[in-house]
């Protein structure tokens, strides 16, 4: 076994902790037995991932004292839908499981949401364990407790918020990740560095992650650096009413360019073309420096992830005002002032016009 770091995660509503290493899924099980307390897991995964680890999941859970079965879903961001919620709830109860069971999460970010909001609403609530297996749900949306399903109005319009009992990200999982998949990841590593972490944003600035000599050591503490930045927002402010809605830096417009490509565009990429296009708008607004700009642009681009998009501007604030995260007639944005340095910015609908004018299609 290689590198292994434990980060604990307190919220209002519950701790826990979140492993990070290389070679622990094999003892999952003794880690979900140390967490929950309950007879049954149901473990939920979808099409690609299930083959590849879910009877080994399986088998630890039972090896661990649980009475475990499995539930694969289509794969793809098209099953992220109230038809796949229900599905899953029906078979929760099919199964009998109470509230002392417990929902295992195995896969990436669609996998998180589906199950984290099945067990969310199963019996108003059971145990939740996140088994992120792609980089962007390790270092995002496994941690923090958000979970949705979309809406034919958008994205993650259907959801709540319910921590996990156990968060486990073993990165020998990335192994089996497609290159571009792992690519669209980066994306959300760059925004944590952007947010919070200016010697991380250095050092993918001197090595990339998509760089195939990075070693599982170097991904366990790349992975943990990013778990921390989020545990920190999530722990100040569990409901995203301040402080968590930095989180969304690059999401108002990257969630925009998303739909409008119909999900076809992954969200890491989507979220890095976001950065890239209100980095341009705040620069040119005099909101932040243009060597910041420049070098988000710059470090998105060595990624190989797209730093704007040809998305028509009427088309994407369509889609930005349409966002969970309006409020009334106006929307928080997330402003890069510098590297690690950000603000949050109330924007009604005619500065939304005037940024997405100055940031996006321009590049």
């Amino acid at each position: 076994m290689s590198a292994h770091e434990t980060i604990d995660v307190s919220t209002q509503d519950g701790s826990y902790d979140v492993h990070v290493g290389a070679g622990i899924l094999d003892g999952l099980g003794e880690l979900v037995r140390g967490a929950c307390a309950g007879r049954a897991a149901r473990v939920i995964s979808d099409s690609n991932v299930a083959p590849l680890y879910a009877n080994d999941v399986a088998l630890s859970l039972l090896d661990a004292g649980f009475e475990s079965s499995i539930h694969i879903f289509e794969a793809g961001e098209a099953s992220k839908s109230m038809e796949t919620l229900s599905e899953l709830l029906e078979r929760l109860a099919e199964g009998g499981l109470d509230r002392d069971d417990v929902v295992v999460a195995l896969g990436g970010g669609v996998t998180g949401d589906l199950a984290g909001l099945a067990a969310a609403l199963y019996l108003r609530g059971i145990k939740l364990v996140q088994v992120p297996t792609s980089l962007l749900a390790m270092v995002d949306s496994s941690v923090g407790g958000k979970c949705a399903v979309d809406l034919a109005a958008g994205k993650n319009l259907a959801g709540a918020f319910w921590q996990p009992s156990l968060v486990v990200a073993d990165v020998d999982c990335l192994d089996t990740i497609a290159p571009e998949l792992f690519r669209d990841s980066c994306g959300e590593v760059i925004k944590h560095a952007v947010l919070a972490d200016e010697a991380l944003f250095a050092a993918l600035e001197r090595r990339t992650l998509t760089d195939a000599g990075l070693t599982g050591e170097e991904l366990v503490d790349i992975v943990a650096r990013n778990v921390r930045i989020k545990r920190d927002v999530v722990e100040a402010d569990e409901r995203e009413l301040g402080l968590r809605q930095t989180l969304n830096l690059g999401h108002s417009i990257g969630h925009a360019i998303e739909a409008a490509s119909g999900l076809s565009l992954g969200h890491g990429s989507s979220v890095a073309a976001g950065l890239c296009c209100i980095a341009r708008a705040s620069s040119r607004l005099g909101w932040c420096s243009d060597e910041c700009c420049q070098r988000i642009v710059a470090l998105v681009a060595s990624h190989g992830l797209p730093t704007d998009t040809d998305v028509p501007h009427k088309e994407l604030l369509s889609f930005m005002l349409r966002d969970k995260k309006r409020h009334g007639d106006g929307i928080n944005l997330v402003i890069p002032r510098e590297i690690a340095d950000v603000e949050l910015r109330r924007c009604q609908v005619g500065e939304l016009e005037e940024i997405v004018r100055l940031g996006c299609g321009v590049s």
